[in-house]
């Protein structure tokens, strides 16, 4: 495994294991205790996955010192507000039955993210949050973010795989010092990525899948990948992609491969806005 290091100075594991869409305790519970096995150290959930409590008893189950994992939850649009976000931090806190959660992030660019993030830096400065950041924050977004707040965000977690590869907002991140991570670096199985002919072609001459070249690709853009199974065997698969490097014709040919747009969600659709708005966690 591998590490970036945020800049607040806090190591990160580039890979990790991502729970979204898990939402039965049981199975949830036994997919974060196999990954954490197969050697994950990055466990990321969300108050909206509707299983931090699952991931919390993994956590306390799993064997592994609390020092050694990195745990990382996020706000739901419904709780963003100061107020709002204080009230969210405890609850995460104690539906993970953990002291301190690693990264805690803003879910959604909507609602009143500013105030909820003023919450965020207030537990962060107390130790309750030990690095602080935000997710789908397109460039002009988190531009306009950074140059607000007075702690600059540690990561801005969106959509990055070889079809929608967003290399502009990552020279944006790269300039207010925000680590990238993946949601969906497996593009949700669409492009029929875990069979694509230039991924499975680079992948034959070292030996790896389709999917483990897609993951590698990321890690080697600086991106941390946080890909989702609750198939041990699969797990294991994706923590494979330290023992070979994509040369630079590689990583050219798969840059052929952007189409410049997501077909998986549309952030600029007031109808998905309005969504993501009607969905209540809590009372």
């Amino acid at each position: 495994m591998e590490f970036v290091t945020l800049n607040n100075g806090i190591k990160m594991p580039l890979e990790g294991f991502g729970v979204f869409q898990v939402p039965d305790p049981a199975v949830c519970e036994q997919a974060v205790l196999d990954a954490i096995e197969s050697g994950y150290r990055l466990i990321d959930t969300a108050a909206a996955y509707m299983n931090e409590e699952a991931v919390g008893k993994a956590v306390k189950k799993c064997g592994v010192p609390r020092e050694e994992l990195f745990i990382a939850t996020k706000l739901w649009v419904q709780d963003a507000s100061y107020e709002g976000a204080k009230k969210a931090i405890e609850t995460s806190l104690e539906k993970l039955g953990l002291e301190y959660i690693d990264l805690y992030l803003i879910h959604q660019p909507m609602g009143d993210y500013i105030g909820a993030y003023r919450a965020m830096e207030e537990a962060y400065k107390v130790g309750g949050l030990k690095a602080i950041g935000v997710c789908n924050f397109y460039s002009e977004r988190l531009a306009d973010f950074c140059e607000t707040v007075d702690i600059m965000p540690a990561v801005n977690q969106v959509e990055l795989h070889p079809f929608f590869q967003q290399q502009k907002a990552l020279d944006i991140m790269k300039e207010y010092g925000v680590v990238p991570e993946a949601w969906g670096p497996f593009a949700e199985g669409k492009y029929g990525i875990f069979t694509h002919p230039v991924l499975s072609k680079i992948g034959e001459k070292y030996g790896k899948s389709a999917a483990q070249v897609a993951l590698r690709w990321n890690v080697q853009r600086g991106v941390v990948v946080i890909p989702k199974s609750v198939h041990k065997e699969r797990m294991e698969q994706n923590m494979d992609i330290w023992d070979f490097t994509l040369s630079d014709e590689d990583m050219a040919e798969i840059a052929g491969l952007d189409t410049g747009h997501s077909e998986i969600v549309n952030h600029y659709d007031p109808a998905f806005v309005r969504m993501l708005h009607s969905m209540k966690i809590h009372d």
